[in-house]
């Protein structure tokens, strides 16, 4: 049986590695030598002419440029920001759609249309949108203080609690709440990859708990979150990878700009390379701790 599963399981990953090995592997060696060289274009032989300059390009990046670490920093924070809000709502409108009433297929295409929307047409539409931006600019305009709709909560809640450690958590959740249209285009992947594993999970065991009495609490804390606790896993890596791979991010305008509008390959490459690095190192860490936390059932 293990040998077959073997099989299967190398069945599956062969397209993506021989993908890889047919169009990937050598534009990614090319893109680890531009890191080391000066680029230009060699029109005659239609090619890359490089000239190997050692780590200057690492150096301008990390030590020289005013904006890329700095950008990048910001991207982390938002990412860790963001993350956490992700997870919670995918778990809970998975947790909804897990159950059975009316319309339940519909109700699952409505999460699921985010997917769609944030394809790259979409969001080329929502940011080139004229009308959308003058909407904008005017609800700034009558509102300066705060141009949402939590601001007069916010507000509230603050003269309450005073200033410590109980405004800024306020702070933090009326923040996410201002950024629920962001959270809710992040979650149709992971609220899929959440409703599978639940469905996994034998109704015969929460029949069980009921008879000894469990509560609804107790039947999330103690069957479903354990039982799920791999698909948080794989929803966490999901959610950094595709927050921190956005076009519209701040680092990864800056490695078009320096490919695209300065031509400047090798220092593109540079800061492409470091970037990757950067979320693998932290994809690393975070699978690292997770995982000792991941119950594994048969």
């Amino acid at each position: 049986m293990r040998r077959k599963n073997a099989i299967s399981g190398y069945l599956f990953i062969a397209p993506f590695v021989l993908g890889f090995l047919a169009f990937m592997a050598y534009p990614l060696y090319q893109t680890f030598r531009m890191v080391f060289s000066t680029v230009s274009l060699d029109f005659a032989n239609n090619e890359f002419a490089m000239r190997w300059i050692g780590i200057e390009n690492i150096n301008r990046a990390i030590r020289i440029d005013p904006f890329f670490v700095q950008y990048m920093t910001e991207e982390l924070i938002a990412m860790a920001l963001l993350v956490i809000p992700v997870i919670i709502f995918s778990l809970f409108v998975a947790i909804l759609l897990n159950r059975k009433f009316p319309g339940r297929g519909f109700v699952r295409a409505v999460f699921f249309l985010p997917v769609i929307l944030a394809s790259g047409v979409m969001v080329g539409i929502e940011t080139n949108n004229t009308l959308l931006a003058m909407v904008s600019d005017q609800i700034q305009e009558q509102n300066a203080m705060r141009a949402n709709i939590t601001g007069v909560v916010e507000r509230l809640l603050s003269d309450q609690f005073g200033a410590g450690v109980g405004e800024e958590f306020i702070e933090y959740i009326l923040e996410m709440i201002n950024q629920i249209y962001a959270i809710a285009m992040a979650s149709g992947i992971p609220i899929v990859i959440f409703l599978a594993g639940l469905q996994t999970i034998n109704p015969s065991i929460y029949e069980a708990a009921s008879i000894e009495g469990a509560t609804g609490w107790e039947n999330f804390w103690k069957i479903t979150f354990p039982m799920i606790s791999p698909m948080i896993l794989v929803v966490v890596v999901y959610a950094i990878v595709d927050f921190m791979s956005r076009t519209d991010g701040q680092v990864m305008e800056m490695i078009d700009e320096q490919i695209n509008l300065f031509r400047d390959f090798g220092y593109g490459s540079t800061i492409a390379v470091i970037y990757f690095l950067v979320i693998a190192i932290i994809l690393a860490i975070v699978g690292l701790i997770i995982s000792r936390l991941v119950y594994y059932y048969d």
